[in-house]
């Protein structure tokens, strides 16, 4: 409607300044030619089919403040829908902490129960081996029936081993010769370019490793010694390491698998 309104203004404003241009030109004619050309102007102003320009101005004004009010009305609505919306959200967050205290006592119950109804060993099977405080890894491969006093190629005290492994590399796939040392103490495996320990060439953290397990499916193509080959999966990388004996292999692989959880399994 105000798009109507605007454009007859417009022909209304045209058609004064016709006028006025009709008029200039009337003055310019005989003055026995003037009275006539005055009623014909005239006759044409009064066209029912126009609008009076001040009507239309009116109208215009009215379809403006028609206009203002929806928007304000408009305004005002969104602004109830967005204080309703942080009501709700504030109510739920004061209710939210409610349910995690009601939860609590139930799970407190639970493990008063499991501590009541299992021995203090039975709670250390889901951790780590080495996390134990009372945890003897040269008595542990003994308990599994490794004869590590026969195992000369391997230095193993209660919280250490250490010996050489075959190892592939990252980014270039050959296959050098490294001293690994199992530590508990500071929790990592580390390798070494010789057993002086001196030039440290990686390490692989306890919390890193996910897995420890033989590669029966050959995926070391390449490796020098397949049937004594392992695999140390982390959550970023895939350790291939090859022992010297099978002896040895098998006694590596229970001593990396302490710093897992996958001895829980069996």
């Amino acid at each position: 409607e105000r798009d109507s309104l605007e454009e007859e203004r417009h022909r209304m404003e045209s058609l004064k300044w016709r006028c006025e241009e009709q008029e200039k030109l009337i003055s310019t004619q005989p003055e026995s030619q003037r009275e006539q050309l005055k009623q014909q102007l005239q006759q044409s102003n009064q066209s029912p089919n126009l609008l009076d320009l001040k009507e239309i101005e009116k109208k215009l004004k009215e379809a403006k403040a028609e206009r203002e009010k929806l928007l304000k009305e408009r305004e005002e609505q969104r602004s109830l829908m967005l204080e309703g919306k942080r009501q709700r959200e504030q109510e739920i967050l004061t209710t939210e902490p409610l349910q995690p205290e009601m939860q609590q006592r139930p799970e407190c119950e639970s493990n008063e129960q499991s501590l009541n109804g299992f021995s203090p060993d039975s709670l250390h099977r889901s951790l780590p081996l080495f996390l134990s405080p009372t945890f003897d890894l040269r008595a542990h491969l003994e308990s599994l029936g490794h004869g590590v006093s026969n195992c000369t190629d391997l230095r193993l005290t209660s919280r250490r081993c250490a010996g050489f492994l075959t190892k592939r590399g990252g980014r270039v796939k050959t296959w050098k010769k490294r001293w690994f040392l199992f530590d508990t103490e500071h929790r990592r495996l580390a390798y070494y370019t010789d057993c002086d320990e001196r030039k440290l060439k990686g390490v692989i953290y306890f919390q890193a490793i996910e897995e420890v397990y033989y590669d029966h499916l050959r995926t070391a193509t390449s490796s020098p010694r397949p049937t004594l080959t392992f695999c140390v999966k982390t959550y970023d990388r895939l350790f291939f390491l090859v022992a010297s004996n099978a002896v040895s292999m098998r006694i590596w692989m229970d001593v990396i698998v302490t710093a897992t959880d996958e001895h829980s399994r069996y």
